[in-house]
């Protein structure tokens, strides 16, 4: 697969999800947007970062979609009461109060991407972001970030998530705060997922104790899944090799063992367990499938884990991956009819919808075909940025 030409497609699909009344929309399966539905914080952000990364490329249409979701950010998402930014919002106003860390993390990672970008009101965004994630979210005490707080930061839920977590390294990293990424990484990464066998323990109580049997009843939830989720071991391994870079020599040895120790777990326990290729969702703690829908986002994230072990190591096994997993995206994910990729397939590979209805996300495929040609570090938007300069 040419990967250029594949991010082009990726990004025309993309253009359809602005929304007339600001931020980013859902798009349906044909690419078209689903204006009734209530846009959403995470999808507005990862769409600003995604476009502040096309304009980084020389787009010259991508400059104005950026603006369109700092502008978004910046108003009808903000709570200008209690600062901060509400997770959905439809025409009358906020869908849900509650502030939560995975969502706060992505308006950090947008505000930094457009702010290297070097759009209109993006510095200003970028540090309300880093101000509201300094005085709400961080807990320097663990090392780590809170889930969620109410509409005034009155209440603090007893939730604890790995997630938002590891969303926050990636946020962390894009600001060039090292620092703080390695702490959480150190912790989840040498901590939690080295002591339990590279089975992340995702949901914590706020002791950050594991609770185990988290959303058993909901075993395919599309952010908060009963047991360890495939996907987010590729994640965490690609983030400590870009953290690793961005330590310099000497970088704790644990950091290249403990990434690839995650890579081969999610291969092990991920790649075509139950007879079929592809990855299945999540697993238990024995490493058994639960669910086995084939996520689209976690064969990306494999994809861009590969890449990027490939080239800290030098090892052409992690060319082997790659081109077979690209080959099978294009097999059975690259939707050539109606654009982007179905977001979920079935078992057998055919696609579905059962916690994926739709297209909503370009992001994880986009930035899939940018790893192979960009350094381990620095983040995407300043790698690209350095590239224009050069």
């Amino acid at each position: 697969m040419n990967l250029a030409e594949e991010g082009e497609r990726l990004l025309s699909f993309a253009r359809a999800s602005a929304h007339p009344d600001g931020g980013f929309g859902w798009l349906s399966d044909d690419g078209h947007l689903e204006p009734e539905r209530p846009v959403e914080l995470w999808i507005t952000c990862r769409m600003t970062h995604v476009f502040a990364l096309a304009h980084l490329q020389g787009h010259p249409w991508a400059g104005e979609l950026v603006d369109h979701g700092v502008t978004a950010l910046a108003g009808r998402f903000r709570d200008p009461v209690n600062g901060g930014w509400y997770a959905a919002v439809d025409s009358s106003g906020p869908v849900t109060r509650g502030k939560t860390a995975y969502e706060h993390a992505f308006v950090v990672l947008a505000a930094s991407s457009a702010s290297v970008a070097g759009r209109p009101g993006a510095d200003a965004l970028l540090a309300d972001a880093l101000d509201v994630l300094d005085r709400h979210f961080w807990d320097d005490e663990a090392g780590m970030v809170v889930e969620e707080w109410d509409e005034s930061w009155s209440e603090l839920d007893d939730y604890r998530g790995v997630n938002a977590n590891m969303h926050t390294v990636e946020a962390l990293l894009a600001v060039g705060d090292v620092a703080r990424a390695e702490r959480i990484v150190t912790r989840v990464v040498h901590g939690f997922a080295r002591g339990n066998g590279w089975r992340i323990p995702e949901h914590f109580d706020s002791a950050w104790r594991p609770v185990p049997g988290y959303h058993r009843d909901q075993p395919a939830h599309p952010f908060r899944p009963y047991g360890a989720t495939i996907g987010h071991w590729f994640e965490w391994s690609r983030l400590t090799l870009v953290l690793r870079a961005a330590l310099g020599d000497p970088a704790p040895e644990w950091m290249l063992e403990d990434a690839v120790a995650l890579f081969d777990a999610g291969v092990r326990e991920g790649w075509a367990v139950d007879g079929a290729e592809g990855f299945v969702y999540t697993v238990d703690w024995d490493g058994a499938p639960v669910v086995r829908q084939r996520m689209h986002w976690v064969v990306t994230e494999a994809l861009a884990a590969a890449a990027t072990l490939r080239a800290v190591t030098g090892d052409e096994m992690y060319a082997i991956c790659e081109r077979q997993w690209w080959a099978y995206a294009d097999r059975y994910l690259v939707d050539r009819a109606g654009g982007s990729w179905y977001h979920e397939l079935a078992p057998d590979n055919r696609p579905a919808a059962g916690t994926w209805a739709g297209k909503p996300d370009v992001y994880h495929a986009f930035q899939a075909t940018l790893v192979p040609s960009l350094p381990v570090w620095p983040a995407f938007a300043r790698a690209l940025s350095t590239r224009k300069r050069g």
